[in-house]
């Protein structure tokens, strides 16, 4: 009677002890799995994007904060449809694109990519020279430096490796956080701001809008996205992780955009600082405005982001023509078994910090229109993406649903009347241009 009277007593907890159990097991499995969609949308927070969210700021304010909660949503249907389809088809993106549409149409695509791509490369190689300028490292010790590291970093390391350096990087973002505290931001006008849209029709305001989407939701992303998810080897039954871990990148992603354009909005927006030509001119633009603590961690920021993105970019290039040449591509690989995939790795760096070398290079308008043609050829993308996730007799049951397939075509269809309008703007004789404060 006693031993009964007991296990009724520890029966409720035995049965929490099960539960603590259950939800650790959950815990682990899911960090497991977490990794590709969380490095995937903050490595879009690069030097590029972290110059053309310090322009938004500056020269329009708070006013285009409204635009983070329709890319929050974006960014995450467009790489969850990216993910799925790497767990249930166990291919790659340019995979599937040359299975599906052929070699021709998957090599025009590949260009595109490459021609963008680099031009991504120069911006964070141009984000490393300028973000240690700051600091009194000359850009001739700092580019051969940060090349041979990232170099190293992925040549040399395992996916398993490589993908925890990548997480811990995503930690140090942190800092823009800190930056934008100390700038001592309006925070009722930022929050109204970012609920009520405020559109404006001036070609400068379009064009920026165009290039904070390129910034955040690149093409390139979806295409490296799929292929480490693929590399990881998630299985279908754990997919809601990854899941998890792309809704997670994606609204941490735009956590940190936020308090990049509040920082310049609130320093050197009310300044009438408008016309700054690089993140790193925005850094030191802060130190008067903020104080030393934010302008340098501001710049701080801009390293570790440039960093970051200079290790992914690449890679994910790689992936892309290896995957479109169908031959053997993969972090996981050595040398040996990989060497085209290693080989236009090592090419991409070395192209990319030696013309940051050259006297003349035009950075400013590398980085910002590079952020305006990944705009461009987002809807390109996405509407491969679309074909392929829509095919029953490829995903089955994990089609798209009709409200995800309502914010993709939305989007494909959104960007290419911001880019005809813009367009039409240019051939009309409007300034299309990023400088000069707005009025």
């Amino acid at each position: 009677m006693a031993t009964a009277r007991v296990r009724a007593w520890l029966a409720p907890l035995t049965a929490q002890r099960r539960r603590l159990r259950l939800w650790r097991r959950q815990v682990v499995i899911f960090l497991a799995v977490i990794g590709p969609g969380l490095i995937t949308s903050n490595v879009d927070n690069d030097a590029g994007g972290i110059y053309t969210y310090s322009l938004a700021g500056a020269q329009f304010g708070y006013l285009l904060l409204w635009t983070l909660i329709p890319m929050t949503l974006i960014l995450y249907v467009t790489e969850e449809m990216a993910a799925r389809m790497g767990v249930f088809t166990g291919k790659g993106l340019s995979d599937l694109i040359r299975e599906e549409f052929g070699f021709r149409v998957t090599f025009f695509l590949m260009l595109g990519v490459l021609a963008v791509a680099l031009g991504n490369i120069l911006a964070e190689f141009a984000g490393v020279a300028a973000s240690l300028e700051l600091f009194g490292v000359n850009r001739y010790l700092s580019v051969p430096g940060a090349a041979l590291l990232v170099w190293w970093l992925v040549v040399r390391g395992t996916a398993q490796s490589v993908e925890k350096i990548f997480l811990a990087i995503c930690v140090f973002y942190l800092a823009y956080v800190f930056s934008a505290l100390l700038a001592e931001p309006d925070w009722v006008t930022a929050a109204y701001h970012t609920v009520w849209p405020t559109l404006e029709w001036r070609s400068n305001y379009l064009l920026l809008l165009l290039a904070l989407v390129g910034s955040t939701i690149a093409p390139w992303q979806h295409f490296y996205l799929q292929s480490a998810v693929v590399e990881k080897g998630i299985p279908r039954e754990r997919y809601w992780e990854t899941r998890a871990d792309v809704l997670v990148g994606s609204i941490t992603c735009m956590v940190i955009v936020f308090f990049i354009i509040v920082c310049c909005a609130a320093t050197l927006h009310l300044a009438g600082r408008h016309n700054i030509h690089s993140a790193a001119e925005a850094a030191e633009a802060l130190r008067p405005l903020a104080g030393p603590y934010a302008s340098a961690l501001f710049a701080l920021g801009l390293l570790n982001a440039s960093l970051f993105a200079a290790s992914i970019l690449p890679l994910s290039t790689a992936f892309v023509i290896c995957e479109g040449l169908g031959v053997e591509a993969g972090v996981d690989k050595s040398f040996r078994e990989a060497p085209i995939f290693y080989w236009l790795y090592t090419a991409l760096i070395a192209v990319g910090a030696g013309l940051i070398l050259l006297p003349g290079t035009p950075l400013v308008r590398i980085m910002v229109l590079s952020q305006v043609v990944n705009s461009f050829l987002l809807p390109v993308v996405l509407i491969f993406m679309l074909r392929l996730v829509n095919r029953s007799d490829l995903m089955g049951e994990w089609r798209n649903s009709p409200g995800f397939n309502l914010v993709a075509w939305g989007t494909v269809v959104l960007m290419i009347l911001l880019t005809l309008i813009l367009i039409y703007l240019g051939l009309t004789g409007a300034d299309v241009s990023l400088s000069g404060p707005p009025g």
